[in-house]
């Protein structure tokens, strides 16, 4: 009978019955590190045996972050008794921010515990090496929280093949209408194995996602850069920019992926001197299980143009990203069209932390420039093998190809990174 009571309780107020007023029957706390428990009590002010108001868990939350010594409060109303609803305690969820234990001179009390202030940054090394620019390497530091929780902001810093330094920001929505911002400010430098010149940028830019049912993401990307390049006036060069994405990702692992799906549908706007260029972008893969582990990866890729467009906005043809077996750079265009088959067998089990398997592919590609008909175009063809290791925060992949009509390569690729 007792473990119906709270039923009853519900029943009789949902039938106008005049049920007994709640009675406050304890106070626990939680979460708290610095400040002692009969301090909050002192701070949230009620006493055992007072009347429960309605208001009281909001009205207790409020007193609470008004004193300014929380980062979080969260006040819940539960049942003490299943055998007497009338009897609340109200429990209170605190969160103080990060702390730290520093040595004291009392010796009755060597050590203490005492607030982290500062503008403190967390670290990671940052190591790439990139089939066409060779290796980057540096670090990112980060400070969690500048914008309240689920935010914080970056600064990577790199040198090499990629020299870039900049200042990003990362703030998560629980609610509302956007899910994620981005916002940041870039200086980089890049070799472009075409052309053999340096490719130098400076850029701001803001973007704003949303998560969708059904594995979906939308995004919108609005900024500037100036890009000097060429040495020469069209390849000098301070321009506007805005895109957007819709992408579908099933996918659980990236890189070991099964029976799943990735699709990215994207669009660019650059208002270069002259006139505006349209670029778009769609690629799709496919991931299906077969024999044992192995999955076979489907991959189909083009980036097109609505006109002819800077150098420093073409396509590129080659490397790891949609043409083993011939370098990158091997040529450039207004329009890439790109697809591949690659069979992934992992050695090792599933439940590793660290996983390493072998690939074979097929990859198949051709650029060419706007006025050019897609039939007159020859494609070019590699083929070949691959070891890879995958792990949390690593990824390295040695592939060996051959370019049909063309020469045999070792192409690496690896990302040390977040």
């Amino acid at each position: 009978m007792t473990l119906l009571a709270p039923i009853v309780f519900a029943l009789a107020l949902h039938a106008g019955v005049q049920a007994p007023q709640e009675v406050l029957a304890e106070i626990r706390v939680h979460g708290n590190v610095l400040t002692p428990d009969d301090e909050i009590r002192r701070l949230i002010g009620l006493e055992i045996g007072m009347l429960i108001a309605e208001d009281m868990p909001a009205s207790v939350a409020a007193r609470l972050r008004a004193s300014r010594r929380f980062e979080r409060v969260e006040v819940l109303k539960r049942f003490a008794s299943i055998s007497d609803p009338t009897q609340i305690v109200l429990v209170v969820i605190l969160d103080e921010g990060p702390v730290k234990i520093e040595s004291s001179a009392d010796p009755g009390q060597p050590t203490r515990v005492v607030r982290r202030r500062g503008f403190h940054l967390m670290f990671l090394p940052l190591l790439k090496f990139e089939d066409g620019y060779g290796f980057s390497y540096g670090a990112r530091f980060a400070h969690a929280g500048p914008f309240g929780r689920r935010s914080q902001m970056a600064f990577p810093l790199t040198w090499g093949g990629d020299k870039r330094a900049a200042a990003e920001m990362d703030k998560s929505f629980v609610g509302g209408p956007v899910s994620r911002v981005q916002a940041g400010a870039s200086v980089s430098r890049r070799r472009n194995p075409f052309y053999e010149e340096d490719d130098d940028r400076q850029r701001v830019w803001l973007t704003a996602e949303r998560d969708l049912p059904g594995s979906l993401r939308a995004s919108a990307t609005t900024g500037w850069q100036h890009v000097a390049f060429l040495d020469r006036p069209a390849g000098n060069a301070g321009f506007l920019e805005t895109g957007a994405d819709l992408v579908v990702d099933t996918r659980l692992d990236p890189m070991l992926a099964r029976n799943a799906v990735y699709a990215r549908a994207g669009w660019n706007r650059s208002n270069v001197p002259g006139a505006a260029v349209n670029q778009t972008s769609l690629e799709a893969r496919g991931y299906a299980g077969i024999l044992g582990q192995s999955v076979l990866v489907l991959r189909a890729l083009r980036e097109d143009a609505d006109r002819s467009v800077p150098p420093y906005l073409k396509s590129m043809l080659g490397g790891t990203s949609n043409l083993r077996g011939f370098r990158t750079g091997t040529a450039v265009g207004d329009t890439l069209v790109a697809s591949s088959i690659e069979l992934r067998v992992p050695l090792t089990s599933p439940l590793n932390l660290g996983k390493v398997g072998v690939s074979a592919f097929v990859d198949v590609a051709k650029v060419y420039d706007k006025g050019q008909r897609f039939g007159d175009q020859k494609f070019e063809r590699g083929v070949g093998g691959a070891i890879w290791f995958s792990a949390a925060f690593l990824r390295l992949n040695v592939a060996v190809a051959h370019g049909i009509g063309g020469s045999t390569r070792v192409q690496v690729g690896t990302t040390v990174s977040p």
